[in-house]
């Protein structure tokens, strides 16, 4: 590791690089002279006896007969408090839990490298156990022992992961409920299914957080509802507070626009990692996304979205679940336009607003022309499939504020 990471790193990582390296008495360094013995600094190092030898002098040979001499023993000398939080991981292969949600937040959780190791943690999982208070020379306080990994004993062998499951066909039917015109005829046009990758095609001021929201609601209010997350990407502070208030009881990751771009992008890898991980533990899992292009702007390659946008599937295994990913694009602009292109042959369904119609208040706001859904077979019978392309042949022939008009009338 370079002197930077050592730097970075918690004083119990920097106590099992020592012991690995076998630095005598390294438990009695201070977290500089570990640093300085870690980095090869053989002055420091050789210093440090001596100041040791002078304490003994001084009365206080008790001290090393009280300094444990394994981790064991290091739990057991202090009073903890069991914790649950999601894991996030750095590049130094040490975590921490996030405790509040999925942005970082005071208090949070160190987690070593070793546990993470030993217990083949990944980015995402749901980790609880007892967290002892930082002692001096730490930052945050520390994870004692993994006792449960996503509701599981951490004893237990590790399901496959994501990327490791079978995709298939979207055939299953999202549970929709909701009295929202704009759902209902988005519902109607384009039917939602578990595993289906959404692309909600939106110029500014054409109604895409109305629709979000709606959805949110509507797919939350249905039995057997599925899980949500929603991310948010270079929001306002306060619109970020408005989605928490209308959806209390979904999970929101929030990577605002006061964060500077590779946060905003620590955040989006996060919110899918901790998606994929409650669907490798079977949940159905709807993940939304405000905006793809906004990401992809943080990234600063409109193609670094397609990873995000391409983890939609649904799964073969059994005891899987299913991950649907519906993501905005801001279409009408250079950045909208080129994410949208990156990404717009692995969608396979599209919801397209039409910014006129939003401002003139026509409801719904759908470009019918640009709405439409692939594996329509899969989801719908045959005489509702029959009727629906009736409908939209129907729609076709008229002009965008009349269809809405149709529409709003044939759903009322």
């Amino acid at each position: 590791m370079s002197r930077e990471e050592l730097q970075n790193s918690h004083l119990a990582e920097l106590h099992e690089l020592a012991a690995k390296a076998d630095v005598p008495k390294f438990r009695l360094l201070s977290r500089d002279e570990l640093i300085d013995a870690l980095d090869g600094d053989s002055e420091a190092s050789a210093s440090a006896p001596k100041r040791r030898r002078r304490r003994r002098r001084g009365g206080r040979g008790s001290e090393d007969a009280k300094a444990p001499e394994d981790d064991a023993a290091d739990e057991r000398s202090d009073d903890t408090e069991e914790k649950s939080g999601v894991l996030d991981l750095l590049s130094q292969g040490h975590g921490f839990l996030r405790l509040g949600g999925l942005e970082p937040a005071e208090g949070d959780v160190y987690v070593s490298a070793s546990q993470v190791k030993r217990c083949e943690l990944r980015a995402g999982d749901e980790v609880t156990g007892p967290v002892r208070s930082p002692r001096r020379g730490e930052r945050h306080p520390a994870l004692v022992r993994i006792e449960t990994v996503n509701g599981v004993e951490a004893s237990e062998s590790r399901e496959a992961s994501f990327e490791e499951l079978t995709a298939i066909t979207p055939h299953r039917r999202i549970p929709i409920s909701s009295d929202d015109v704009l759902v209902r005829a988005t519902e109607l046009l384009t039917p939602l299914a578990y595993g289906q990758r959404v692309l909600v095609r939106a110029q500014p001021r054409s109604g895409r957080t109305t629709l979000l929201r709606g959805l949110v609601k509507a797919i939350s209010a249905a039995d057997d509802a599925p899980g949500i997350v929603v991310l948010l990407v270079d929001e306002r502070p306060e619109e970020v507070t408005a989605w928490r208030r209308e959806a209390p009881d979904v999970e929101i990751a929030a990577a605002t626009a006061d964060l500077e771009a590779p946060d905003q992008v620590r955040h989006a890898e996060l919110a899918l990692a901790r998606a994929k991980r409650r669907a490798e533990r079977g949940e159905d899992v709807v993940f939304i996304v405000d905006s793809l292009t906004r990401l992809g702007v943080a990234q600063r390659d409109p193609g670094a979205v397609k990873p995000l946008f391409g983890a939609g599937r649904e799964t073969e295994e059994d005891g899987s679940g299913s991950l649907t990913v519906i993501a905005t694009v801001l279409t009408g602009t250079d950045d909208g336009n080129e994410v949208a292109e990156a990404v717009e042959t692995t969608e396979n369904a599209t919801i397209a607003l039409d910014p006129k119609l939003a401002a003139a208040g026509v409801v719904p706001a759908l470009d019918v022309s640009g709405t439409a859904v692939s594996g329509e077979e899969a989801l719908r019978d045959e005489s509702e499939l029959a009727e629906v392309r009736s409908l939209r042949a129907v729609l076709g022939e008229l002009d965008p504020e009349a269809a809405a008009a149709s529409l709003r009338e044939r759903l009322a």
